[in-house]
């Protein structure tokens, strides 16, 4: 076999049912490097998200990936993503997640840890630190980023809520 033809494959395509050859060198890995994100994206007052992975940059169908980052002792306007669901991976800096109604619960969130949002979740992400840049890098399950920005007033002392799954006990 040689190199086109390894190049040109069928094998394991989703179009190999069709007969249709692949080229994998143009439709396969793509490497989006950190310093071609692309900042044309859906925005909320408040943060800088940047596009790295959605149908437009690289073909995407399910996904939406990029980043977020809030300035120190910042905080966003409330916003949901409509029935998107998101998750957000805390890379430098201390998240403070505000949600509900009247953004009336909070939670915190150190570098390693993982935020879930659920689909029309009404959220405000805060920047807890006032001397560093909170900086996430974001995930969502559709390939375009819907950002529906709301007019909330929030309540005064967010009740704070620890998460306890099924299999953890409570802090």
């Amino acid at each position: 076999m040689s190199q086109a033809d390894r190049d040109v494959s069928t094998h394991a395509s989703p179009d190999a049912s069709l007969g249709t050859p692949v080229d994998w060198r143009l439709n396969g890995v793509r490497v989006i490097k950190g310093n071609q994100l692309d900042p044309n994206t859906a925005q909320t007052p408040g943060m800088s998200r940047a596009a790295a992975i959605n149908a437009a940059r690289v073909g995407a169908q399910k996904l939406w990936a990029g980043t977020v980052t809030i300035h120190p002792n910042a905080k966003t306007g409330a916003h949901h993503h409509g029935a998107l669901e998101s998750v957000i991976y805390v890379v430098r800096g201390r998240a403070r997640m505000r949600w509900g109604e009247k953004l009336e619960f909070v939670a915190e969130a150190d570098p390693g840890d993982f935020i879930f949002v659920p689909p029309y979740v009404p959220h405000q992400e805060i920047n807890a630190s006032t001397d560093e840049p909170l900086e996430c890098v974001l995930v969502r399950s559709d390939n375009e980023a819907v950002v529906v920005n709301l007019d909330i007033e929030p309540v005064e002392k967010p009740e704070a809520v620890a998460w306890i799954d099924p299999i953890h006990k409570h802090p």
